[in-house]
């Protein structure tokens, strides 16, 4: 399809427009000189990819997402779960990258998913062997016939041929390059569904807007994007891209993608997902005033909880362990005691500790498998 530009309602769109890049900019000039500015934009990449999962009809629980991207999950992953997940680590890799980097062919390919870019890491295969598979049936050495007989020596055998016949498949995987459109299931992916066609349908559509003011511009590619239904399985990397837009724009700068998913979930979905453009436009405007006026308040009120902890460390030896608490706990919505140690390097005993002594509040109400975070 080709969506159509024309007939756009600039006379409606221009208060709303003003409104909703004052409140953008407002909020990242105030991140810019602030000390929990980096800790804020760290928490707002797990608030937004849960927020994701909400625009989309779905669930993830915040606590969840946190531990299971430090490795500390207390109960199987869920799909959503697993999506939430994925808009995390899409959101740190354009924010990891230069500003212009994600509405690029290659950085579009790469968030897609179908192409390595060529400045992405490759696939590490530490620890694995480079020897070929192991022969279940060819014969030991002569020499080692005392320890033929050692149960522990033929597991270790065992181990090191597994070991080699994983590192020889990967090896013939990377070599084969098989890509992930070339393996799509008929019964998960629509065999009809031409998502290059897609994109070379909506770059055509970011093409003809470069000289739109950002925010208009942001809008338009959004609402083209989830008309035109880019990728299959992923509405929400528009989303992303609209944040990449403002960031490319010099709307937000650094590290700040917007949070336009907060935004949108005070909006009703029935504006949202209407039929005409016109509110659907306005729908997305108010969500970015609203994520803008959010972030504020989050950034207020992160301000104030650094300075009520940073009053413990008056009269504390210079080895403390609390400084480093204080910037874990503002980068993250919550921390778990296995996150407090990993990253303190101090036994869980003496984390409980140190949290006793910083008085964070237990956030889960669980006598196992707490955590602790900043209200």
């Amino acid at each position: 399809m080709t969506y159509d530009l024309a007939h756009l309602p600039l006379q409606t769109l221009l208060s709303p427009l003003s409104r909703a890049q004052g409140a953008i900019i407002r909020l990242d000039e105030r991140l810019a000189s602030s000390p929990v500015g980096e800790g804020f934009l760290h928490r707002s990449h797990f608030t937004d990819a849960c927020a994701s999962l909400w625009v989309d009809g779905d669930l993830a629980h915040l606590e969840d997402l946190v531990l299971h991207d430090a490795g500390h999950d207390i109960r199987a992953p869920t799909h959503e779960l697993t999506i939430a997940r994925e808009v995390l680590r899409t959101r740190r890799r354009i924010t990891a990258h230069p500003p212009d980097w994600a509405l690029t062919p290659a950085g579009l390919r790469s968030l897609k998913g179908s192409e390595r870019s060529s400045d992405e890491p490759q696939l590490e295969t530490k620890g694995f062997s480079e020897a070929p598979i192991a022969d279940d049936h060819a014969p030991m050495h002569e020499t080692d016939d005392v320890s033929a007989d050692d149960p522990l020596t033929k597991e270790l055998a065992a181990m090191d041929a597994l070991l080699a016949h994983t590192e020889a498949v990967m090896k013939e995987a990377r070599t084969l390059g098989r890509t992930p459109d070339e393996e799509k299931a008929p019964l998960v992916y629509d065999p009809e569904w031409d998502e290059e066609e897609r994109i070379a349908e909506w770059q055509a559509v970011l093409h003809h807007t470069e000289d739109y003011p950002p925010v208009l511009q942001a809008i338009l590619l959004l609402d083209a994007w989830n008309e035109i239904g880019v990728l299959q399985h992923a509405p929400w990397m528009g989303r992303l891209l609209f944040g990449a837009l403002l960031r490319r724009c010099g709307v937000t700068t650094g590290g700040h993608l917007t949070t336009l998913n907060l935004g949108l979930k005070a909006v009703a979905v029935e504006r949202r997902r209407h039929r005409q453009r016109d509110v659907r436009l306005m729908a997305m405007l108010q969500g970015l005033i609203l994520a803008g006026e959010q972030g504020l308040k989050e950034h207020d009120r992160l301000l104030l909880a650094r300075r009520l902890m940073e009053r413990r460390l008056i009269g504390r030896r210079t080895t403390s362990r609390l400084p480093e608490l204080i910037e874990l706990v503002m980068s993250r919505p919550l921390v778990s005691t296995g996150m407090i140690a990993d990253t303190l390097k101090v036994t869980p005993r003496a984390a409980l500790r140190i949290v006793e002594e910083l008085g964070l509040r237990e956030l889960t109400g669980r006598g196992r498998y707490r955590a602790w975070g900043v209200l």
